[in-house]
């Protein structure tokens, strides 16, 4: 199983019985599933029928469902509203004697509003539900596509994610081998400071070198970072080769290698260490913005 991203595009068409219709599905990052479904007025068990499907597929991304029906020509009848032509006749009587009294025109009085209205006749239930169950298999096929479109995706992602991993590697072995070299290295500054404060005479007891000698110490040990950073790309590595639906672990171990590479930057007792813990920061986040697009 490989990783997938969140990100993709499909369509698919169906007909049955003069109707028409396509569904298309666009999907882009998203921390958790968001849905949103696109349907003709009236299609409200669709809708609520594609969510689900949806949700079946996916674990993770915005999705944008559209669906365009087409139900073909349909046979319309014309209906009167005989209550607002009686009151257009009324007023007509009413106002006999102050406008012209002959009588109106048919297309004057179909002209005006409500008085004639076309209306569908009532489509045969056996024929809805056929149809329906043919859109929802359409959008199977559209969200078939899209999970297919997402695993190319990340098939393309994967290596880049790999590259930066290595790099990380590197960079955590380069600290580890910087990070050796340290305690000899304030050993020998600690000796030049005791020195200079001998020469100016500067009375320093025996109990407070060694206190000071022990915190330099201390707080210049990354042995533990170091050992943390190699087990946290040990957990990515894992991950990658899992696949499948990873990507809230990985956004998770991005934030605690960033942690130990912050905590390094600020043990390193020298320069070059330092340039180490920034390099590593900047491809831990190189990474990060990677992994936002896994699901």
């Amino acid at each position: 199983m490989t990783v997938s991203s969140m990100t993709g595009y499909a369509r698919a068409e169906g007909a049955l019985d003069g109707a028409a219709w396509f569904w298309e599905a666009r999907s882009v990052n998203s921390k958790g599933l968001d849905v949103r479904c696109r349907v003709p007025p009236g299609s409200d068990a669709i809708d609520a029928a594609a969510r689900k499907a949806a949700a079946a597929v996916f674990a993770r991304g915005a999705l944008s469902l559209s669906l365009q029906l087409d139900r073909g020509e349909r046979q319309v009848a014309l209906k009167i509203n005989e209550a607002a032509l009686e009151q257009v006749l009324a007023l007509q009587d009413a106002l006999g004697g102050r406008v012209d009294p002959a009588p109106p025109r048919l297309d004057a009085l179909i002209a005006v509003r409500g008085i004639a209205e076309t209306v569908e006749p009532a489509e045969d239930a056996t024929v809805a539900a056929a149809r329906e169950k043919a859109i929802l298999a359409t959008l199977a096929d559209a969200l078939d596509r899209l999970a297919s479109a997402r695993a190319e995706e990340g098939a393309r992602l994967l290596p880049v994610l790999c590259e930066h991993l290595e790099t990380i590697g590197r960079l955590t072995a380069a600290a580890a081998a910087t990070a050796e070299a340290q305690p000899a290295m304030l050993r020998r500054r600690f000796e030049q400071q005791v020195a200079d404060l001998l020469e100016a005479r500067i009375g320093v007891g025996e109990d407070r070198l060694a206190q000071e000698a022990a915190l330099l110490a201390a707080k210049a040990d990354v042995r533990e970072e170091v050992d943390r950073l190699a087990s946290h790309i040990e957990a990515v590595r894992a991950l990658l080769d899992e696949g499948g639906t990873v990507g809230r672990k990985l956004d998770f171990l991005c934030q605690e290698l960033n942690r130990e590479a912050n905590t390094l930057c600020s043990k390193a007792a020298d320069i070059a260490l330092t340039r180490i813990g920034l390099d590593l920061k900047a491809a831990i986040e190189q990474f990060r913005e990677q992994v936002q697009n896994v699901e």
